[in-house]
């Protein structure tokens, strides 16, 4: 049987439900107090994907508050998905959710060169004095390249498991075809034979 191993991320504000959120898909549980996250904290949850595949998330929960930001480069190093959250009762929270996915798409590229996965989860839609719209969540998620977006609600264990799931379908199918593209020992080419036509060429390719 094969197994992944993948490291995400989750990102966003302080106080946007994030650490419930690991804990709710990982231990099932809802808390109404956490103790604001220092730094980074670290879970895992296995998943047994399909007959043979196993899926081994590790989850690393990013503090959000602005002191911890400079760190992110280390946290980020070897991610190959996000879930980037934020409150639909804090505007602010949602319109900081530009400058995560900045910091982001800056820090942790794939071997590619692109940007890592990323769902956009509007968390705490149960509460009633919501303030951000569908229509900006949706004009948002699709100006800045988010796999898709979804309504969360931790308390109410609303899409909790259907957003990850939808994550890592994601990541495993663009890892599949990273894993597709890397050069086997018969692919590779040897510098010394390329003539400077070939190499001009695929410059001009490779974006």
């Amino acid at each position: 049987m094969t197994e992944h191993l993948l490291k995400i991320l989750i990102v966003g504000d302080g106080d946007v439900g994030k650490s419930s959120f690991v804990h709710r898909y990982v231990n099932g549980q809802f808390n109404k107090t956490y103790k604001m996250t220092v730094g980074v904290d670290f879970s895992v949850k296995l998943l047994h994907w399909s007959d043979k595949e196993k899926v081994r998330l590790q989850l690393w929960d990013v503090a959000g508050q602005e002191r911890f930001i400079s760190m992110t480069r280390i946290y980020y190093k070897g991610a190959l998905g996000c879930v980037m959250m934020f409150d639909v009762t804090s505007t602010s929270s949602f319109l900081n959710c530009r400058h995560w996915k900045q910091d982001l798409d800056n820090k942790a590229i794939l071997p590619n060169g692109h940007s890592i996965p990323c769902i956009l989860l509007a968390n705490k839609c149960d509460l009633a004095q919501r303030v951000v719209s569908a229509e900006s969540i949706n004009r948002f998620s699709k100006a800045n390249g988010f796999v898709a977006w979804m309504e969360t609600s931790v308390k109410d264990n609303t899409n909790i498991g259907e957003a990850m799931r939808r994550l890592v379908q994601e990541i495993l199918s663009v890892k599949s075809n990273l894993d597709s593209v890397q050069p086997g020992p018969e692919d590779s080419v040897n510098p010394q034979l390329e003539s400077e036509d070939s190499s001009s060429s695929r410059a001009a390719g490779c974006c």
